[in-house]
């Protein structure tokens, strides 16, 4: 079994976390309105003002900056790798991706729309077919489409880059998806939070959906690894799993007892990194 490593970060509520484009690993402190980059062990924050914006969600942008949404305070903000912050008013944003266009691609949680930001502020929006669907995470295809989780339409969305949306039911009822990530199959794969499984969706809305161990776990984010697997984070039982692209599922448990693991990614190390919302990084090796 792996030797998993945690490492204490300032500021509250370690959320997303994602690689750089300077290899270091940058993450949101949602309850403390700070972004963090952490490199070598060294951890250095960045104030986002005011500080109850709620910062979210974070991506690396076609620009070689960090872009991420503050779902609390209606704007995405950018920062640069040297720390300089600035932010576009966009109603309660919550999911953000770069996409295959040059621009970033995001969530409206609250507003049934999905956005384009372009990296000079410019924003277009998208309504979706479904009301009070609260899309979540959104991710690229491998079709070149943006694909995202509607959490409370209990469905998968798909959404060219012209702006033409599907929508695709989830088999399980209630099973409220939220994490989604490209596979190494060409697939998209997600997660319910509702029904403790997780999800593969190919290209042309196929759905097949692999329940976890613990049905009560409440996975939360999904990355596709390194190893040819998908690695999620249970944010209700205090651990990560591994699961393969024909659904077998390994589990490793978090050194912190509820720790709550939110986000993760692949670092610049190549081990797997996950954003502990008590107040750490987690650092998972294969």
């Amino acid at each position: 079994m792996p030797s998993i490593e945690e490492f204490p970060v300032p500021g509250q509520g370690p959320y997303g976390i994602v690689t750089g484009p300077d290899g270091a690993l940058w993450f949101t402190l949602v309850h403390s309105g700070q972004i963090g980059r952490f490199a070598a062990g060294e951890v250095s924050v960045f104030q986002l003002e005011p500080a109850s914006t709620g910062p979210t969600v974070i991506a690396p942008g076609p620009d070689g900056a960090l872009w991420f949404t503050e779902y609390q305070g209606n704007r995405i903000g950018r920062i640069t790798t040297g720390g300089a912050v600035s932010s576009f008013g966009v109603p309660t944003p919550y999911g953000i991706a770069a996409g295959p266009d040059g621009a970033l691609w995001f969530t409206e949680i609250n507003a049934d729309r999905v956005g384009r930001i372009t990296v000079e502020g410019e924003v277009t929006e998208f309504p979706l077919p479904v009301s009070g669907a609260f899309p979540s995470m959104i991710t690229t295809g491998s079709d070149g489409a943006l694909w995202f989780t509607l959490n409370q339409a209990n469905a998968i969305g798909r959404i060219t880059t012209d702006g033409e949306v599907s929508v695709y039911p989830v088999p399980t009822e209630a099973a409220a998806p939220v994490g989604i990530t490209a596979g190494p199959d060409g697939a998209l794969w997600f997660v319910e939070i509702g029904a403790g499984q997780v999800g593969r969706i190919d290209v042309d809305g196929a759905v097949v959906e692999f329940p976890l161990p613990d049905r009560a776990s409440r996975p939360h984010a999904i990355v596709a690894g390194g190893d040819g697997a998908l690695w999620v984070t249970l944010w209700g039982a205090n651990r990560v799993a591994r699961v393969t692209v024909d659904g077998g599922v390994t589990e490793l448990e978090l050194p912190t007892p509820g720790s709550e693991p939110h986000g993760i990614a692949v670092g610049p190390d190549g081990a797997l990194w996950t954003a502990l919302e008590v107040g750490k990084l987690a650092r998972i090796p294969y």
